[in-house]
């Protein structure tokens, strides 16, 4: 008899079902892992609404993953087996010139785990051995969890602080207080930063609050730049701009200070302007981010070992496999920060 397995199948944000296929022995140098817990990313609910860039419909989700390896393919070694692992989840080529150079997360054939093959939503899913990272017992799996999107903000700070030096001290601004603006904050913060975030929600406000931010602002109000620079005491060495429309990237310009950099984070959706001139006049940097090398993987382990991101203020919401539909509409409601989707044990 051929065992199945179940995983999850996004048409649309009302059009979520759970198909089941056979199950398949993992490919030579792959592993084939037993989820036990997926997040639901932003990238997940944009996708869903149809508004991601590089996720087309249907698709099956699943890159913020944790599971236990239960097989193995040809010249992967079978100490593998039983071992719980996080996914990172950025499938390069390895050849191309950026992954000679150790940027692979900027591969010019990226592909995604989750986005454009299929994820971890499921009952198991498999993916090359060298995409996995066994766990100790410093992480449970409510923490590990949270690794892949944390790694994301740790490769933003990082660069960040490549392109204006040490952040120890130094003002920045974070524009947007979702998961990954928080995330953002937190590991600013942990390099030092005094931090001021903006965001539309009162509620988002306080959260970042309790999470250590210097002070908040309504990036809506006529005197937000203003009250932002007070809190500052002056103008950002770094402003980072999770969200990516044309009103936070001109925003974001107005705060930074000379010489300074704006960091790209949010994904865009379509061309959004920017005020050249002034980037030009100001000599600032305009730096994209896209996810993470394994040095910001094992930075954001370190992060979360460390104790420095209480979960409880991030995970918000928490599904069983068969509500995974649920779990998506949950991530629509700007309340939530991290929904979780529990696949097994």
């Amino acid at each position: 008899m051929v065992e199945t397995n179940r995983r999850v199948v996004v048409s649309a944000l009302d059009d979520i079902t759970i198909e089941t296929v056979d199950q398949q022995q993992p490919a030579a140098g792959e592993a084939r892992v037993r989820t036990r817990i997926v997040g639901i990313c932003g990238s997940d609910l944009h996708a869903a609404c149809g508004r991601h860039p590089f996720i087309d419909l249907p698709y099956r989700p699943g890159h913020e993953a944790v599971g236990v390896v239960d097989a193995v393919g040809d010249g992967v070694d079978e100490s593998w087996i039983g071992k719980r692992v996080v996914v990172e989840p950025n499938l390069a080529c390895g050849h191309c010139t950026q992954c000679q150079a150790g940027r692979y997360n900027i591969c010019k054939d990226l592909l995604v785990l989750g986005c454009q093959t299929p994820g971890a939503l499921a009952d198991t899913f498999s993916v090359a051995v060298d995409r996995l990272i066994a766990l100790g017992d410093e992480l449970d799996d409510r923490h590990a969890i949270l690794v892949e999107p944390l790694a994301t903000p740790v490769h933003t700070v990082r660069r960040a602080a490549e392109a204006v030096g040490d952040l120890a001290g130094r003002p920045v601004v974070v524009i947007g207080a979702g998961p990954i603006g928080l995330f953002v904050l937190l590991a600013a913060k942990h390099a030092g930063a005094k931090v001021v975030v903006a965001d539309l929600l009162e509620s988002k406000r306080e959260r970042a609050e309790r999470l250590g931010a210097a002070g908040t602002f309504d990036p809506t109000a006529p005197d937000a730049v203003q009250t932002a620079l007070e809190l500052l005491g002056g103008p950002a060495a770094v402003v980072i701009d999770c969200v990516s429309r044309e009103s936070s990237v001109a925003q974001a310009v107005d705060l930074v200070d000379k010489g300074g950099a704006v960091m790209i984070v949010g994904v865009a959706e379509g061309a959004t302007p920017v005020p050249l001139g002034l980037i030009q006049d100001r000599e600032l940097a305009l730096i994209g981010n896209l996810m993470f090398v394994r040095e910001d993987f094992l930075a954001a382990i370190e992060l979360l070992s460390s104790g420095a991101v209480p979960i409880d203020e991030i995970i918000s919401a928490e599904f069983d496999f068969e509500h995974a539909a649920d779990a998506f509409a949950a991530s629509a409601d700007a309340e939530n920060v991290k929904v979780l989707v529990t696949v097994g044990s």
